[in-house]
């Protein structure tokens, strides 16, 4: 299975913290925020990872190396321009070997069952599958609109027009792409993968959304990043239950 941490952002919402140190690195509970996804995707079977750098990326590079620490192999993709989120997974499409991949923020912290996520994308052979959340600010996050079979209709506006009965949900950046439908997003150019997904809806393909009811959180600001780290200290989130098991006796 192949996923893909995007982790070039500059990260100013967070300035000054981010200003010697890359977002992805800022601790949480005293380890860096991507080893935790480093260590949420080696649970669920995840052996292949691929990191696209832009900002502060060699220290990135530094801290996590080959992967191997993790039981993983960490493939960079370096971006000298900042490509988007369409841009920067088009770019990296060369690792997927034609293989869906999953995609999460190196800024978000979760937990969440990737094993029921993927078994979700494969049994309804979905284009694509993105994680949803209920939150009374989902206008604010980006509205996405979910009819029935779990079908979204619109990202923020744009997919289909005529009016169905919807929920309201937020996108938790974290997505399972399929590769055709990265034919459509150019290369070199930034852009956002939301775009080939709404004309996947337009066109009637199956983009699907997942609720998720465990814990998350965005660590985009400072006011975010301080609830993060007193969530941890909560227990509300736990670091050793995302290593994997060791051997059985």
């Amino acid at each position: 299975m192949k996923a893909m941490i995007l982790a070039a952002g500059l990260g100013t919402r967070l300035r000054p913290l981010t200003n010697t140190m890359p977002k992805p690195l800022l601790p949480v509970g005293g380890t860096p925020l991507i080893v935790w996804n480093l260590l949420l995707l080696k649970r669920h079977g995840f052996h292949d990872v691929v990191i696209n750098l832009h900002y502060l990326g060699p220290m990135i590079e530094q801290a996590l190396g080959d992967g191997s620490q993790f039981g993983l192999r960490i493939i960079y993709s370096r971006e000298p321009m900042i490509l988007g989120t369409g841009g920067g997974i088009k770019q990296a499409e060369p690792y997927f070997s034609g293989e869906p991949v999953l995609v999460l923020n190196g800024d978000t912290l979760v937990e969440l069952d990737l094993t029921a996520l993927w078994a979700f994308h494969h049994t309804n052979h979905a284009a694509a599958t993105l994680v949803l959340r209920e939150d009374p600010d989902a206008a604010g996050w980006g509205l996405v609109e979910v009819g029935a079979g779990n079908r979204i209709v619109r990202i923020t506006g744009k997919g289909l027009s005529a009016p169905v009965p919807t929920v309201p949900r937020m996108f938790a950046g974290i997505h399972i792409v399929n590769p055709r439908l990265l034919r459509e997003v150019p290369k070199g150019v930034a852009s956002s993968i939301i775009d080939p997904y709404v004309a996947a809806i337009t066109r009637g393909d199956a983009v699907l959304g997942y609720d998720l009811k465990g814990y998350w959180s965005d660590i985009g600001t400072a006011e975010r990043y301080g609830q993060a780290e007193h969530d941890v200290r909560a227990g509300l989130i736990r670091l050793e239950d995302r290593r994997p098991a060791g051997p059985r006796s």
